[in-house]
Order: structure tokens, then sequence, then C-alpha cells
């Protein structure tokens, strides 16, 4: 949980904020949201966490999710041991995964505005951290979760249409704004996907970015040789 010096620092809003977009099913969202703060602190950039449906951007840009290509699923384990590793922050297997994400996303939906990092960290801690009860995809693991914040009656606000509807345009924003991953970090009409990028992004907000609209445009005007059918 947050303390309240660490609150203040995490909202205040000596830059534009940036969008941190993402999924509690996926582990590098986990792992990326662990360094929110420090890069908060550094840029003096204020990080509004955003849940959306990771399903839903594999749906509409029809990709498959790591965890449903074998191989790249032991990758991906592998991998985010090692990341946790070199962070210094702690990693554990939730009780399933896939799982199903809804119930903690929206639950962090209907947290109140001031109160939801610590609901992220929280449910993060549970999903990928070392905390105890595992898992976030049953209503009485939430409730035993959210107890001792007091904030119990989430579980029941979760079902509500109103933080449903949020969840959907939530996700619907993110794919407006170009992404088609989580995490997503969304500055300036940038977006930085995963942990790899989280170096290239503290370039780009401390004005270090070797990507200008020239070098953009030859990119994206590269015209296509071939396509794979």
């Amino acid at each position: 949980a947050l303390n309240s010096s660490e609150r203040s620092l995490w909202f205040c809003r000596t830059r534009d904020g940036m969008r941190f977009y993402f999924d509690y099913i996926s582990p590098y969202a986990y792992l990326a949201w662990t360094q929110m703060r420090g890069l908060s602190a550094r840029t003096g950039v204020a990080v509004e966490p955003v849940p959306i449906l990771f399903a839903a951007l594999l749906n509409h840009w029809g990709h498959k999710g790591p965890a449903e290509i074998p191989p790249k699923r032991l990758y991906v384990f592998k991998d985010v041991v090692r990341r946790a590793h070199a962070y210094g922050v702690p990693l554990q297997p939730p009780p399933s995964h896939p799982f199903n994400p809804l119930l903690a996303l929206r639950v962090t939906e209907a947290a109140p505005a001031d109160r939801t990092a610590e609901v992220v960290d929280t449910l993060f801690a549970h999903t990928w951290g070392d905390a105890q009860p595992r898992g976030v995809d049953q209503p009485e693991t939430m409730r035993a979760i959210l107890a001792p914040l007091g904030l119990e009656a989430l579980v029941e606000a979760a079902g509500t249409k109103p933080i449903k509807d949020a969840i959907r345009t939530h996700t619907e924003a993110a794919l407006t704004a170009g992404v088609f991953g989580v995490p997503s970090m969304v500055v300036e009409g940038e977006v930085f996907w995963g942990t790899d990028s989280l170096a290239h992004l503290e370039n780009h907000l401390n004005g270090d970015d070797p990507v200008d609209d020239a070098l953009l445009a030859r990119w994206r005007d590269l015209p296509v040789g071939q396509a794979r059918r």
C-alpha cells in the first residue's frame, strides 16, 4: 500500500500525464507497473493506470496471446523470472494462466480515484507477486484481498453496468490510440509497449528520442513488398 507521501508524489502533475494501459493477466504489465513510480519521480510525469481487456485487443488485431503458443508460453515464464530478478521484485505464478481477469479489472475501475494505485498494487501482488491469498478471479478471494483495505464493497460495485461499460470504453480508447498489447504506456501521442520499451519511454520523456517525424515518415510510407497469406 502507498503511504501518504508516495501517493502525493504519484499523483502530482508537474507535466502532462501518461496513461498506463494494463491487464492483470500479463506478467509484463506487473513488472512494468513496479517501475512506474520511479519513472514518475524521475521525469515528473503523472501515471494514470487504465484497466483494459487484453483479450479484446487480441480479437481486434487478430493476434494469438503468448500463452496460446506453447513454446512462447514457456519462454515468457522464463523471461519474466529473469526480468523480475533484474528488477529485484517478487514473482510467483498465479493459480492458473490464462485466467479470467474481468473481476480484477472491474474492481480497479470501481475503486475511489485516490486509491486506484493502491488497488492496482494490491491486485498485482496477489496475482504475480508473493502476497496471499493467490488469484484475483474469484469473488470470495477478492473479498479477502480487499478486506484489509476496507474495500470489500468493490466486489459488488464491479458487477454494475457503468463499471462494465467503463472497461469497454477504456479498451476502445486504447485501440483508438494504437494500442495492440499490454502493458502500453501512451504519452504525447506515442505508444510504448512492454517492459522492453521502458528505457525508450524515459528517453522520450527526457527529450532524447531518436525517432523524429522525418524518420517516421520514411518507415510509415515504406511500400509492402510481399504480404503473407
